[in-house]
């Protein structure tokens, strides 16, 4: 089984996301949107999976500073395009089990009960 867990290096919750996955032996390979990139096929992966308005954080930085005219206007092809271009908009983490084979698993966010019953432990 593959785990991947992409996020941004410096994230807080990337980092207790981390933490746990550590603490608990479980390996997984980390993916970091600025350093690592994201391609538009993965991109359209996550949103055939989770959802543009799952994806997209309304509570960070990067969507504060976006102009009024941008928020109120979001729809499936803006929210898209600000992804590709600012990654950092993305919700964190997100975590993929399994491979594009066999149509991974995908969860958005970090709560310890959560990856617990992920992961059955």
């Amino acid at each position: 089984m593959s785990i991947t867990l992409f996020g941004i290096k410096n994230c807080d919750t990337i980092k207790k996301a981390r933490k746990w996955l550590d603490a608990h032996n479980i390996e997984f390979q980390f993916h970091d949107f600025r350093k690592d990139g994201l391609t538009e096929a993965q991109l359209d992966l996550l949103i055939e999976s989770l959802g543009w308005e799952i994806l997209l954080n309304k509570r960070g930085t990067t969507w504060r500073q976006l102009s009024d005219a941008i928020k109120e206007n979001i729809d499936a092809a803006s929210a898209r395009s600000l992804m590709l271009e600012n990654p950092a908009i993305i919700k964190r983490p997100v975590l993929e089990i399994g491979s594009t084979e066999t149509s991974p698993q995908r969860f958005v966010g970090f709560k310890e009960n959560e990856y617990s019953e992920i992961f059955q432990i």
